[in-house]
């Protein structure tokens, strides 16, 4: 999956950015000062611009209301109708049926006993429950419209009330014949839980708790630069706080925040884009470089808003130092600390504490770019994150000691946001890998991997082109040398020149160094010859696409004979046939022509190792004139003239391509044999 170039000018791309961060951006209101009871003031005098109450704390305020509460009795409602049904209840029966078992005493006593009952009030098991677990003493009785105080103990339950009953039963009645009557039949709950009526008086009880403790007027003096923030003075401050954000709102006020934050985003990601038009511009107007970087500065500042707006967790946690880690492993250190700054300066106006989390995060942005010279190995990104929990850990500690000069100030739990950061940093391994997939970029790491011998690729090549293998080394020990001498990218060149014959292993007899006397070039003409030379690099494309190799080694492939001519079949064509008309096409390699250095600098190493095999003796003399015959005829046919190297660039690549063949061609001295005692005598 790769990121095409679509026709959409890059600074679409900031533009969309701007708009996105801006509408995702917080809109509270912020009150601009931070203060830590026990602290010294850091600002300037503070005055009261206008009237505000100082609030009681949140527990001052949950403590009165406790007590107010301890005095909150509950209401429960009487309903007469239960008495009156229950006992033209009892009395339709005792006419039915009870008088024919029981005399009329039983009769007066029960309905005595039910009127006494449901005066006191008969309760669900539930609400007795509750009123005992809750210990209330009281609660209010509503009857019609009217509210009194009634002792819990005063009540009864069905069964209690059955009890009740029969525990006083007097000495002239039976108590078997009264239980005969079946007085749970008449026995019901007459009293209610009223819900609306006890959440109003409670929320009234509630509401009656005084929030704030005074007030402060307009232009009395709060705090002066210096002073130690003494519990009352926090809570004014608190007090002054809450004020002001929640004065934050209304249209215009929102309006203007809106406008405020619109201004401040795309004045950052605009100076942004002023840094990589005037000194990277060929990052700039490729596009997925463009929407790369900005995805850089997009994200984590979307997971600043989101963590800031909802408080999810602590800004700490965040690897911001992640985005300069990515970036230069795709660009260079300039671009990644200028992407960093850019992105904790818009994250700073979200942070609780602005000054101190831009000196933690411009740090570790700082450490990343030094530290991080290349991301190759496991090892040096595990040693990046270290350096990068080590610089936050010695600012943060560095900033509390200079601040307060004291200890105990230090919260150690911010060593734990550092160690988290740690961790999350480490995944950037992984992050680089996706990246590439998705923006086709390919990165140190991926080079190297490629580079290893055993790759699929390159074992095959050694096994089936032993010659070519070998001179595929000679021509990357050549090159990168030189990548490295001029300021290109020598992993890449190492890599590429590992590559750029892989094509041979199409037809490997029909190139010198893998032949073994038999050369099937002499059964040939000449056109034919130069095509099935001239065919090891599409072939090698082939063969790279098919391996699922990166574009940029791929170019290596299809570049490093350019548009030359393959000249060994075209000078002899020449020189046998000089009369007859050449069709140069057929002994034209298809090309391109190398466009970047690296590709440039793969041309001329493969030229040079491969004509340096013909040399007779290898003298410093014969091998400078065999780098500047062959690199100067590649300059006069033009094949270099789109690549972007400069004149001491190339008189560089030569003195490197002369110093190494004249090590590599070094001449071994022999070993003297021993003598024997018998040839001395």
């Amino acid at each position: 999956m790769s990121i095409k170039n679509y026709n959409v000018h890059p600074a679409i791309y900031f533009i969309v950015a701007a708009v996105l961060l801006s509408y995702f951006f917080p809109r509270e209101g912020k009150f601009k000062y931070q203060f830590y009871e026990g602290k010294p003031w850091r600002y300037g005098l503070l005055t009261a611009s206008s009237n505000f109450p100082v609030y009681k704390t949140e527990k001052q305020v949950k403590a009165e209301q406790d007590s107010v509460l301890k005095k909150f009795q509950p209401y429960y409602r009487v309903n007469p109708d239960v008495e009156v049904s229950q006992i033209d209840k009892l009395r339709a029966d005792y006419n039915a049926q009870l008088k024919h078992r029981v005399t009329s005493a039983y009769m007066q006593y029960i309905e005595r006993m039910l009127q006494q009952l449901y005066t006191s009030g008969i309760v669900s098991p539930q609400d007795w429950e509750k009123l005992h677990v809750e210990q209330y003493s009281q609660i209010n009785l509503i009857r019609n419209t009217l509210s009194a105080p009634h002792y819990v103990s005063d009540l009864f339950t069905v069964k209690t009330a059955y009890e009740f009953i029969i525990n006083n039963c007097p000495a002239n009645l039976n108590r078997s014949l009264l239980q005969s009557c079946d007085i749970n039949n008449y026995l019901a709950e007459n009293v209610t839980y009223d819900a609306a009526t006890s959440d109003k008086i409670r929320n009234e009880l509630i509401q009656s708790v005084p929030i704030s403790s005074g007030i402060i007027q307009a232009g009395e003096r709060i705090v002066d630069r210096g002073e130690i923030i003494t519990p009352h003075t926090y809570n004014v401050l608190r007090s002054l706080k809450i004020v002001y954000e929640s004065q934050s709102g209304g249209n215009q006020r929102h309006n203007l925040m809106l406008a405020g934050q619109v201004v401040l985003v795309f004045g950052l990601l605009f100076c942004y884009w002023l840094y990589l038009f005037s000194f990277r511009r060929k990052i700039l107007f490729k596009r997925r470089n463009t929407l790369f970087l900005v995805c850089c500065i997009f994200v984590p500042v979307l997971l600043t808003e989101v963590c800031a707006a909802y408080n999810l967790f602590s800004l700490y946690i965040i690897p911001f130092a992640i985005a300069p880690i990515v970036v230069r492993t795709f660009f260079d250190s300039r671009t990644a600390l200028f992407t960093h700054l850019v992105t904790v300066l818009i994250c700073s106006v979200m942070a609780q504490f602005p000054h101190e989390f831009l000196i933690l995060q411009i740090v570790a942005g700082m450490v990343v770019t030094f530290s991080l010279k290349e991301l190759s190995e496991r090892s040096q990104l595990i040693r990046c994150a270290f350096f990068v929990f080590l610089s936050y850990a010695l600012s943060y500690v560095g900033l509390v000691l200079y601040q307060d000069a004291d200890l105990n100030k230090i919260h150690w739990v911010m060593m734990l946001y550092f160690g988290i950061n740690f961790i999350l940093l480490t995944f950037a391994y992984l992050l680089v890998y996706i990246l590439e997939k998705v923006f086709g970029y390919i990165s140190p790491i991926t080079l190297v991997e490629l580079s290893n011998i055993n790759n699929d690729v390159l074992k095959k090549l050694s096994e089936t082109c032993p010659g070519t293998f070998q001179h595929s080394l000679q021509v990357s020990i050549l090159a990168s040398e030189a990548a490295s001498r001029i300021g290109a990218n020598a992993q890449l060149v190492r890599t590429g020149a590992m590559y750029h014959d892989v094509g041979k292993m199409a037809n490997p007899l029909y190139f010198t160094e893998n032949q073994n006397q038999v050369n099937p070039h002499n059964t040939l003409s000449f056109e034919e010859s130069a095509q099935r030379v001239i065919s090891h690099v599409t072939e090698g494309v082939k063969i790279a696409e098919k391996a699922g190799l990166p574009k940029e080694i791929i170019d290596f492939i299809r570049t490093h004979h350019g548009r030359g001519k393959a000249k060994y079949f075209y000078n002899s064509y020449k020189n046998q046939y000089p009369d007859r008309e050449v069709d140069e096409s057929l002994f034209t390699y298809p090309g391109p022509n190398p466009f970047t250095k690296e590709t440039a600098i793969v041309m001329m190493a493969d030229s040079v190792e491969a004509a340096s095999r013909s040399l007779k003796e290898h003298t410093e003399e014969s091998i400078s004139q065999l780098v500047n015959k062959i690199i100067d005829t590649q300059i006069a046919d033009g094949l270099l003239k789109n690549a972007p190297l400069t004149f001491r660039d190339v008189e560089s690549v030569k003195r490197v391509f002369i110093e190494k063949l004249k090590i590599m061609y070094h001449t071994r001295i022999s070993y003297p044999d021993l003598k024997k005692k018998d040839d001395e005598k």
